[in-house]
Order: structure tokens, then sequence, then C-alpha cells
């Protein structure tokens, strides 16, 4: 992120030191400046004659918001108040709900619940639109004012009125807000499996990963069967830890690229010997909430035949924004460049497709709760390679793998099938590889 920062400062320096010699720059500079007549024309004509007084604050941090929302959903402004709600956020500990939202339409939809905090257990998901907070209508106001509704001190209590695709009336849930403490990584260990949790990409992920297998082994007093790396519902974070938490598999090879708007602005980013692994079975985890370093990872795994992908398509959030500050407490969050899989794959747009696509069946609303992707987002950036939907044939026949209904998993005491779904494969493909594995002192072999 820092280097991206610095190229950009580099950029706009070395602007002013190239001559306008051309008349195509002429040309551009005096359409410039007429249209910044036209804009202080504007700004004046409100200072005079809007019918109540606005400050000049007002008027220009709306100019601001409204430049950067012309250009796509993630390059913004922040203030004071919201570079340090970003800083905090980044940081992993902040107070609120727990949920990652956007703005459709003037209506605050929901894009994932993060495991765990007060949104999650009070049954919040994603494809939720949130009408009404504490009664007040939120619909037609900033994704801002709403976001700070939502916030306030721990242990305080707020009513949120939610619309649900696929019900018929809207509903109210009260929620009590609380510290919300984004451990990075979470692991536990099922059926001998090590299930590691990714929340986020922290300025820790990566440490925190491999600490979680040191100590999967040695609660184990061995090595497990495989890994589970559990991406569903991560927003993303930081560019640097989606990199090392990729190559802590890999042995070799590209992870990612990122390109700007010139064709040789390119940085390629790539493994280093070593797999933390140790070539055992890892299967990651995604689902329509796992978005930009989360689908780094995915996408870089799957690519070198590290990991089996499973669950849904995920988001398609494929470019980097760069935090350019602007002063101590102000910034300009900028789109800056696109990334690219291994093979050359923009994910914006399409996202990633699983290996082996797993519904969430214990989810009694999984079939009529829709998902949200970046495709679904006003003014997102358009992929240079047309995108097309997933044409499924259907047979007409149930999968039978996939057949049961949330009622009788939840009689068979399953809460989440996908992860159920993966625990039985790895389990297979760590058996098989222990099976196939040679005596003590032989030759060892890897996986990949």
């Amino acid at each position: 992120m820092a280097r991206n920062l610095l190229r950009s400062l580099a950029l706009v320096s070395g602007v002013a030191l190239i001559p306008a010699a051309t008349s195509s720059f002429a040309a551009v500079d005096v359409d410039t400046y007429r249209e910044l007549d036209a804009f202080m024309s504007v700004f004046e004509r409100v200072r005079s004659e809007y019918v109540e007084t606005v400050d000049d604050k007002t008027l220009l941090r709306g100019a601001i918001d409204g430049m950067l929302n012309s250009l796509d959903p993630h390059s913004s402004y922040l203030d004071e108040k919201g570079f340090k709600a970003l800083m905090t956020t980044t940081e992993g500990n902040y107070g609120g709900l727990g949920l990652n939202v956007t703005q459709e339409d003037g209506a605050v939809k929901v894009i994932a619940a993060t495991e765990g905090t007060p949104a999650d257990r009070a049954g919040i998901k994603a494809g939720d639109y949130l009408t009404h907070i504490d009664g007040k209508l939120v619909y037609g106001g900033t994704l801002d004012e709403a976001v700070d509704q939502m916030r306030g001190p721990p242990g305080s209590t707020v009513k949120i009125t939610v619309v649900r695709p696929g019900r018929d009336k809207p509903f109210d849930v009260s929620i009590t807000r609380a510290i919300i403490e984004l451990p990075a990584v979470k692991w536990e260990i099922k059926d001998r499996v090590g299930v590691i949790n990714v929340n986020t990409f922290n300025k820790v992920t990566t440490e925190a990963t491999l600490a979680a297998m040191n100590s999967i082994e040695k609660s184990l007093g061995g090595k497990p069967l495989g890994y589970i790396l559990d991406l569903r519902s991560n927003p993303g974070g930081l560019l640097d830890q989606a990199i090392s938490l990729s190559d802590a598999f890999l042995e070799r090879g590209e992870i990612v690229s990122q390109r700007g708007r010139k064709k040789g602005d390119i940085e390629r980013y790539y493994a280093k010997p070593g797999d933390a692994a140790n070539g055992l079975p890892v299967i990651v985890l995604v689902d329509a909430g796992s978005a930009s370093a989360a689908e780094i990872v995915a996408g870089a795994l799957q690519e070198h035949h590290r990991a089996i992908v499973m669950g849904e398509r995920t988001f398609g959030k494929g470019s980097v924004q760069t935090l350019l500050p602007l002063s101590q407490s102000t910034a300009l969050r900028l789109t800056t460049a696109r990334y690219y899989t291994p093979s050359g794959k923009s994910v914006q747009e399409g996202g990633i497709t699983p290996d082996i696509a797993v519904p969430q069946l214990s989810d009694p609303d999984y079939k009529a709760r829709p998902r949200l992707r970046e495709a679904d987002l006003r003014r997102h950036l358009i992929n240079e390679i047309k995108v097309e939907d997933d044409v499924i044939q259907d047979d007409g026949k149930p999968d039978p793998r996939f057949a049961a209904t949330s009622e009788e998993l939840k009689k068979k005491g399953i809460t989440d099938f996908q992860l159920h779904y993966a625990l039985q494969t790895i389990g297979r493909l760590g058996k098989t590889q222990q099976a196939e594995a040679p005596p003590a002192g032989g030759r060892k072999s890897g996986t990949r």
C-alpha cells in the first residue's frame, strides 16, 4: 500500500513538470477551466440565492463527494471522522454492530454480517435491506449517516427495521451494540481437521494464521488431516496480507499482479519457497461475501492447484484502492489499479468460481435470499472481458449430495452445511494421503 502511495505522489509531482506543448493539452486545459468557471458560478449562486444559508464547507464537501461518486463505488473522501473510523477498522477494534453495508438506489443493503458480532447473532443476513434505525427512515440519506446511527456506546440497544426478499413484511430486530474486536483469525479442530477462520485482512492476519496452524499441530500432537481456510463473508483488507497469506501455502509462482491506467504500470508479486502446511490438503471456503483480498488468496491457491475452492461464487471486487493522505486527519481513498490472478484473469464483476459449488443448505432462507455482488453496485468498474452469467444445465433431477432441507440437517445437528461438506471432503483427502505416504525414513512426497 505504501508503495502505491509513493508512486501516486511521484506521478502527481511529475505532471507539473510536463509543459503543455501540444494543442490537445491546451484544448483540454481551456475546457477544464471553462468547467471550473461554471462550477464557481453555481457555487456563488447557491451561496447567495438558496432559500436557506448554506456554509461553504457543506457545499464544497458535496462537490467533492459528487466528483468521487461519479467514479466507482469504492473511491471516497475521508474527513476526520471517516479517516479515524477506517484506521480503527483496519486495526480490528471498533464500536458498532459488525455489519458490512453498501448503498443501492438510496437504500442501505447488507453485504455481510461479520461472524460472531451482534448483527450476526441477531440473524442479519446478506441481501437484507435496512430501512429504519430506531424508527428513523434511512432511505435517501448517505451511507455514512446510516453507519453513524448504527454505531453508539457499547451496551446500548438499537432497533433495525429489515426488509428481507422472500418475506412478505418488514420486521424489527433489536441489537445490542458492542465493541467489535475482530480477531483476524480464529481456529478450531473438527474431526482432526484444522479449521482456520480468517475474518479480515489486517496487519496481523498472516502472522495469526501461521500461529493458528502451530497451535492446531500442538493440540493434536502431530499433523492434522488437512486445513480448511474459511474466507466466507471476509470483506478483504490489506493487499500485502493477501499476498503473504497466499505465499504461506505456495512454493513458487505468481500470486497476483496489479495494473494501473498505463500499460507499463504493472506490479507482480511472487511466492517464495516454503509451504507452511507441508503439502497437506487445503480447502478454501468462499461465498458471495468473500471480496477483494479474500479473492486474491482464493484465486492464487486455486490456479496453482494448491487448494480446492468450495462454496459460492465470490463478490467480484477486482480493484485496488490506495489511501492518499491529504492532511494528518483526512485522506482520499482512490481506485488506482485492478488486480489479476496468476493466469491473468480479472476478478472484477465475475469473482472466483469455486471448484465445487456447495449451497448453504442449513440456511432456511438460502434459495430466496439474493446475493449482492460487485456487478450489482452502481458505477462499478467494467471487466475488460465481458462477464457472462454461468449457464447451468438442469436435468430436473436434484443433486443427491445437496437434497437435504435445513430442517433435516438441523435434526442431524448440522448447522453449517458448507463447513460440514468441506470437513467430509478433506477428511477423505487426508486419509488417502496418509495411506499413500512412504514409511518413516522414506522419501517424502507432496500433493502439489
